[in-house]
């Protein structure tokens, strides 16, 4: 068994009109064993930055509090916000320096330009390689699952109710088929004047 699929997990983001949106499940578990149904997987870095950390629950947790102090210091040294490009920058060396020990995480970024606006959404792997779709970009152990769903219900320009209709749809669907993911969602919705997150409900069993 990958150490990947360990504690299981499934993340999501997706660009809408403007806006982007980033979503997860809440499930913490052993294997096939559930542990608890409020684990954390997406963290907020800034008023419209987002990073979603699924894999391996302790480098989860150690990553997110490394990244929140690289950001402090970046903020403190530059005296602005960090924007999401230069962010997956960050997490890519953040990542990469540690690729003989790596940590066993697949981040998802997603955020909107402090200046332009312009959505943006990015994927990592463990050593920090970069991959930036114009759509949509998933990880976990229900990624294979949450690409067909996002191919097939993504569409572009899709507005922020619209976004989150499809998004909720997409992970909702896909953790349904993974035993390792799933016990409800998390969904972000990153507008220019607004965040909504809401929690979804879904099968307990």
């Amino acid at each position: 068994m990958s150490i990947f699929s360990y504690n299981g997990g499934a993340v999501v983001a997706m660009k809408g009109k403007n806006c982007v949106a980033i979503a997860a499940d809440r499930r913490f578990g052993i294997q096939s064993q559930t542990i608890a149904t409020d684990f954390e997987k997406v963290f907020e870095m800034g008023p419209h930055l987002y990073v979603g950390l699924p894999g391996l629950a302790t480098d989860t947790q150690t990553v997110e509090q490394r990244l929140k102090f690289r950001l402090k210091l970046y903020e403190l040294r530059e005296g602005r916000r960090m924007s999401p490009t230069v962010f997956a920058s960050m997490l890519s060396n953040l990542l990469y320096e540690k690729r003989f020990g790596p940590y066993f995480v697949e981040p998802v970024v997603a955020g909107l330009d402090p200046k332009t606006g312009e959505p943006f959404v990015c994927s990592l792997d463990l050593i920090g390689c970069v991959s930036t779709p114009e759509d949509f970009c998933v990880g976990g152990t229900s990624s294979g699952q949450l690409f067909g769903m996002c191919e097939v219900l993504w569409q572009p320009d899709l507005e922020p109710d619209d976004l989150f209709e499809t998004i909720s749809q997409a992970l909702v669907n896909a953790f349904d088929r993974d035993a390792f993911a799933g016990w409800g969602a998390v969904v972000h919705i990153i507008e220019k004047d607004k965040v909504t997150t809401r929690t979804i409900k879904t099968r307990m069993d």
